[in-house]
């Protein structure tokens, strides 16, 4: 008995060594396909089995409503047919938007001046820096106009 016992036990090796190389990782692709055709939306961009491109116009159970090329030409497809998701529109704006809140709230506040009643001293200091920029600009126009004419 143990002898037909070992004479089987490669067998059964080989077996186990199959599933665990060939058929789990199968089931497990299949899977997460299926999971995909499942949670199609409005909006998703996709590629059929037939290598169509086009864009999710509606959904029902068993089939889904694309629309392809500049013309608009809307085809009702098995969900089976979808090879692949190209682009996820309203899924990608929405964790886009959350993306950006989280990161208005990470970043630092920029520094934002806020207008305050100046004191007079302050003012007057404004007005000073604010002629001197007037003056040189009117200095560099003035040089500029007699090299342009001499």
């Amino acid at each position: 008995m143990s002898q037909t016992a070992a004479q089987f036990l490669p067998l059964v090796a080989l077996i186990a060594i199959m599933y665990f190389l060939m058929i789990r990782p199968q089931r497990k692709k299949d899977k997460q396909i299926n999971e995909m055709r499942k949670s199609l939306m409005v909006g998703d961009e996709i590629v059929t089995i037939g290598g169509i491109y086009g864009k999710i116009v509606k959904t029902k159970d068993e089939t889904i409503v694309i629309q392809t090329g500049a013309d608009r030409v809307r085809l009702e497809m098995a969900r089976w047919s979808v090879s692949s998701v190209v682009k996820d529109a309203p899924r990608k704006a929405a964790a886009k938007a959350e993306a950006e809140d989280v990161k208005e709230e990470d970043a630092p506040k920029k520094s934002i001046k806020r207008l305050r009643k100046e004191t007079p001293a302050e003012a007057e200091d404004v007005k000073e820096e604010v002629k001197e920029t007037v003056q040189d600009v009117q200095e560099t126009v003035e040089d500029l106009t007699e090299e342009l004419d001499g």
